[in-house]
Formats: C-alpha cells, sequence, structure tokens
C-alpha cells in the first residue's frame, strides 16, 4: 500500500477518529455527506461503513454522495485528506500566522463541528492506515510549514506548532462544557497564540 495522499485503504481497516457531530439543519449536500462521513468512518471499522448508511445519516440520497465522492474509498481519502485544512491554517502572513491558526482552528471546529487535525492522532486503524494518516499530515501540513519558516531548527519548529495545535483542539474536546466552550475565538487567540508566534519567528 502506498501512502500517497490518494492511496485507497486497506480492506477492513477502520478509519480515523476525528472530533465530529451530527450534521446540523443548516448543513446541505456535500458538507452534510463530509460531516456524516467523518462520523462514521470514526464510530465503525471502516469495512463496516457503507455508501448507504453515509447517505441516510447525511439525508440525501446514497446517489449524490456517489456522485460527489465516487466509491467508499474515495469519500474516505477526502475525509482523510489534510490539504484543505492547511490551506486555511496557514494562509496568512507570517507576522500575523499565529494567531491566524488558532483563529481557523476554534472557527472550525464551532462553525464544522469538527476538528482539522485531531485524526491524525487518535487514529483506530491498522498500522498502515496509521502510517498513511502521519504521512499525510507529514507532507501536507508539518512539512509545508516548515518550508514557510524563517530562521534555524525549522522543522523542529514546523512540528512543536503542529503540536501545539493538535493540543489545543484535544484540550477543547476534552472540556466540551468548559471555560473554553464559552471564551470567544478572539480571547483564546489572545492568551495561545503568543507561544505559536514565538515558534513562528524562532
Amino acid at each position: 500500500m502506498t501512502t500517497r495522499a490518494t492511496a485507497a485503504v486497506p480492506p477492513g481497516a477502520a478509519a480515523p477518529a476525528t472530533d465530529t457531530a451530527a450534521p446540523g439543519p443548516a448543513a446541505t449536500g456535500r458538507d452534510a455527506i463530509l460531516l456524516a462521513a467523518r462520523r462514521a468512518f470514526t464510530q465503525r471499522p471502516y469495512a463496516e461503513v457503507t455508501i448507504r448508511g453515509i447517505a441516510a445519516d447525511a439525508g440525501v440520497s446514497a446517489s449524490l454522495v456517489v456522485k460527489h465522492f465516487g466509491r467508499k474509498e474515495q469519500l474516505f481519502n477526502t475525509v482523510a485528506d489534510f490539504g484543505p485544512a492547511a490551506e486555511e491554517l496557514l494562509g496568512a502572513p507570517l507576522h500575523g500566522l499565529g494567531r491566524h491558526m488558532v483563529l481557523t482552528l476554534v472557527r472550525r471546529r464551532r462553525e464544522q463541528k469538527g476538528d482539522p487535525l485531531l485524526r491524525v492522532v487518535f487514529s483506530l486503524g491498522n498500522h498502515d492506515e496509521r502510517s498513511l494518516l502521519r504521512d499525510r499530515f507529514h507532507e501536507q501540513v508539518t512539512a509545508r510549514l516548515t518550508e514557510r519558516l524563517p530562521g534555524r531548527e525549522r522543522a523542529l519548529r514546523a512540528e512543536l506548532i503542529a503540536g501545539h495545535l493538535i493540543g489545543l483542539g484535544a484540550t477543547l474536546s476534552l472540556h466540551r462544557e468548559g471555560a473554553g466552550s464559552r471564551a470567544t475565538p478572539e480571547h483564546l487567540a489572545d492568551l495561545y497564540a503568543p507561544a505559536l508566534q514565538s515558534l513562528v519567528e524562532g
């Protein structure tokens, strides 16, 4: 099995866990399918997930799922892709990147009911699948961030920044009803972003 982003998932593999919730009433079409797919791949082994089940959870037809994403393997690869999250998280000038990353992660969690990074840590899959997710994360998030950073020890600083972001997501998931759930994204960024920015600037 290859570990590139287009690789298929081995039969019987469990899919990566992620911080998800049921699709909300405002979610329709493609977004609803993605939310339902994240939930399905989180809660059940890969072999037990079906297109029909995802469609029913999303409130759409199975044919619409196939139209948007193709077969189950292709849908999984879309769900497990870190590229779109990296585009959002890293899409800011370096002088404000730390704050941008915190704001983006928190807002995405609240608006889309899911964390963009946590599945790389909490995957329930077999060795091949976990390796696939780690390789994707490195290629699409950590390596891309490394290329953007100035100064020395760029790879190490990129890994530490990624760890900070995953830690923030895990904390917000652990304390779903805690103080963090009531704080504004801006206030969380005020407290959390300076440490990230110091790593960005080196």
